[in-house]
């Protein structure tokens, strides 16, 4: 047991520095072509910190473990907004742009319809749902680059840039690998100490996989926050959550289809039907809505999301 903590240690250091130097570096690229700092977090930051999810579902699916590929999707998602986002508002709220937030969210909610509908109604996520998914994450880049490209240069912003492009970007490299590197080392080895308690795999996938792949984002959230970067931080979190549903899921279902897992129920109904689902919508609406009508966010939401997360997680371990 003590190889499994000592890794679970390097992998901990690896995140917080990882995490350091991703925000550095995304924050030095997006004043440098004066792109918003909430595009930047949905799009560039978020393609780093969601590398774990893309190869935990994808090895999942691919060894036949569908139920921890399709449950690290959906579980990232909650995981993202009842959790990491929660922090960050609960901690320090603050004012958003609308406008740069209307793009991810939109992309959001159609990937997770289509997913859902796919959810209720066959049951199973066949090659060409997993391609159609693929589609959205393309014409989701799409869009967010054209957006940059017509975002005009702030007024206000100076002509501050010390480093290099090189070193920017290097340093976006290599924290997204430190990141990656840390994320699987905790996984890996957090799962194992899991087992050996006798969590079963859906569980597993739905809370401990999820926190572990989104621990990235939970990183990058804090050392945001701490370089007064909450902008980043909301982007990059809702970001994730449209890569999870459309790269995430449609990488590891084209590769290996899989159906719903069905070894967990409520009430004799599908547990991922029933609750699942209905709370990964109930989360992301809670989240953004706010944000797109006032243009801020409050506490009090951040702490009923926390709330939401912790019944959540309670819930899956009572079943």
């Amino acid at each position: 047991m003590l190889i499994p903590v000592l890794l679970f240690i390097v992998g901990l250091l690896c995140l917080i520095k990882g995490g350091d130097w991703f925000v550095d570096g995304a924050t030095g690229i997006a004043r440098r072509f004066h792109v918003p700092e909430l595009l930047i977090g949905a799009t560039v930051v978020s393609i780093g910190t969601t590398l774990p999810e893309v190869m935990v579902s994808t090895t999942s699916a691919l060894t036949g473990h569908g139920e921890i590929a399709y449950g690290n999707a959906i579980g990232s998602v909650i995981c993202n907004s009842a959790l990491i986002a929660a922090i960050t508002i609960a901690v320090r709220p603050g004012k958003v742009d609308p406008k740069s937030l209307r793009t991810p969210v939109a992309f959001f909610f159609v990937a997770a319809a289509f997913y859902a509908g796919v959810a209720y109604t066959t049951g199973s996520f066949t090659r060409p749902v997993g391609l159609i998914l693929l589609a959205m994450f393309v014409a989701y880049i799409v869009c967010n680059v054209l957006a940059m490209k017509n975002t005009p240069a702030p007024e206000e912003e100076e002509q501050a840039e010390e480093g290099s492009l090189a070193k920017e970007l290097g340093l976006l490299v290599i924290g997204a690998v430190l990141i990656a590197v840390g994320a699987d080392l905790l996984v890996d080895n957090g799962t194992l100490i899991a087992q050996a308690l006798g969590v079963p795999e859906s569980v597993i996938a739905l809370t401990f996989v999820a926190l572990g792949t989104s621990l990235p984002e939970l990183v990058t959230a804090i050392t945001s926050l701490a370089k007064g970067h909450g902008a980043l931080s909301l982007g990059n979190v809702i970001g994730a959550n449209v890569f999870n549903l459309v790269l995430v899921s449609g990488v590891s279902v084209t590769l290996a289809p899989f159906s719903i897992p069905q070894n967990s129920t409520i009430a004799g109904m599908n547990a991922s039907l029933v609750m699942d689902i209905p709370v990964m919508f109930a989360v992301m609406l809670l989240l953004t809505v706010p944000a797109l009508i006032k243009g801020k966010l409050s506490r009090p939401q951040g702490i009923a999301l926390l709330c939401i997360y912790a019944a959540f997680c309670a819930v899956q371990f009572s079943i």
